[in-house]
Order: structure tokens, then C-alpha cells, then sequence
């Protein structure tokens, strides 16, 4: 059975495509053209984090080669037009650089891409260095669990612990992520409980709750004959 990865450390990429503040433009083209990536980060001294350069940084370049802007768009685009005559990474980047530590919630490291608008998080330590990469691609693999390894771990930290004396009377099935918890129970109020802990482990796609609540018989699976 395999972990759930709760935080950035358990899906970042360690091997990273990174480039100095001192590297010229045509260098930079290169690097990316060679490791196939679209943003690198940029770093300084011993590994410190200090921006990161992308495409749309690089493009500014031939978006102004020929055009006369207007005072108008001078002042809306006022760094974008200076990046077009820059040439090393230091004068391109965009920064402060857009990061997240290792131990990170995967969910903070989502709702800072969705947010900014950003594809990929440079992953560093306290002191600002750099330990890998998490992207948006990275953050889906939560979603490559095996649906063994969800029901599991529904079982073990969801029903166990809402219906410990229930645990064999409340069944779970998932297909494709999608949980499905069926059982008589006797507190109804813990079924809305019970889907939210259950939409709290990686890799479940949606939760469909179908607990029933009220007294059971003798015959029942609670109380089998």
C-alpha cells in the first residue's frame, strides 16, 4: 500500500532546470529549447531562489522590436517594455519569486497556482534555496492512486473513527476515486462529517454519501441474524 502524499516534498521534482542571474538572453533561449521547459528559476550565490524567468519574460523581447508604443500603453506596460531590452536573467525575471516550502499542503501549493496564475512553484528550504519544482502536472499524480489504497485509507481514518462500533455495518466502495459509503448509521448529523473527512484524502474525485440513519433490527448487516 502506498503513502498518501499529503504535502509538496512527496510530488516535487527534484532535478531542476535552473539558470544564474548573470545568464544572458540567448542562454536562456537555449536552455529551455534544450530541457523543454517554459520557466526556470533563477538563482544567486549558492543556490538562493531570487525570481523566475519564463517565455512571456523572453517574448517581450520581439513583441517591441518594431513597435512604437503609445504614451498610453508606455505607462501600462512599462515593464514589459523594459524587459525588452534586457539581456541577462537578472533584468528579465520576475520577482520576488513566486515559492513554497517542502512540508507545504498540496491544496496551499494548488490554491497559489490557481490564484497567480502560474504553472509551477520553485520548492525551496527556510534560507530561501532551492530543493525541486512542483508543477500542476505534479499536483495531478495524487489522482494516480489506486482505488485499493483509497478505500483503504477511508476506512482506516474515516470510518473507523466516526463509527468505530459500526466499522463492519458501513461499507465503502470506490470507482475511478469516486467514493460511495453506504450503511445504516445512528447519528445522521455525521454523514456530512463523514464526506467531508472523505474528500480530505488525496485522491478521492468526489464523495456519494448513502447512509441511512435509524434504529436496525435484528437481520440487519448491523445485526446479522
Amino acid at each position: 500500500m502506498s503513502e498518501t502524499p499529503h504535502i509538496v516534498s512527496d510530488v516535487m521534482t527534484q532535478t531542476v532546470v535552473a539558470i544564474g542571474r548573470d545568464a544572458p538572453f540567448k542562454e536562456i533561449v537555449r536552455t529551455m529549447a534544450q530541457w523543454q521547459v517554459s520557466a526556470m528559476p533563477v538563482l544567486e550565490g549558492e543556490g538562493r531562489v531570487v525570481g523566475v524567468v519564463s517565455e512571456a519574460d523572453l517574448l517581450a523581447k520581439e513583441e517591441f522590436r518594431d513597435s512604437d508604443p503609445s504614451l498610453l500603453e508606455d505607462r501600462r506596460r512599462l515593464s514589459d517594455i523594459a524587459k525588452a531590452g534586457a539581456v541577462t536573467a537578472g533584468d528579465l525575471m520576475t520577482a520576488p519569486a513566486l515559492t513554497i516550502h517542502s512540508d507545504a499542503p498540496l491544496a496551499q501549493a494548488a490554491r497559489i497556482m490557481a490564484v497567480r496564475h502560474v504553472k509551477r512553484l520553485p520548492v525551496v528550504d527556510e534560507l530561501g534555496m532551492l530543493q525541486g519544482i512542483v508543477s500542476r502536472a505534479d499536483l495531478l499524480k495524487v489522482f494516480l492512486r489506486p482505488d485499493e489504497d483509497i478505500e483503504e485509507e477511508v476506512r482506516r481514518t474515516v470510518v473507523s473513527l466516526l463509527f468505530p462500533a459500526l466499522t463492519h455495518a458501513v461499507h465503502v466502495q470506490v470507482h475511478e476515486g469516486v467514493v460511495t459509503l453506504r450503511g445504516n448509521i445512528h447519528d445522521t448529523s455525521l454523514i456530512s462529517v463523514a464526506v467531508r473527512l472523505v474528500r480530505a484524502v488525496e485522491g478521492v474525485v468526489d464523495v456519494e454519501p448513502r447512509l441511512t440513519g435509524g434504529s436496525t433490527r435484528p437481520g440487519t448487516p448491523e445485526h446479522p441474524a
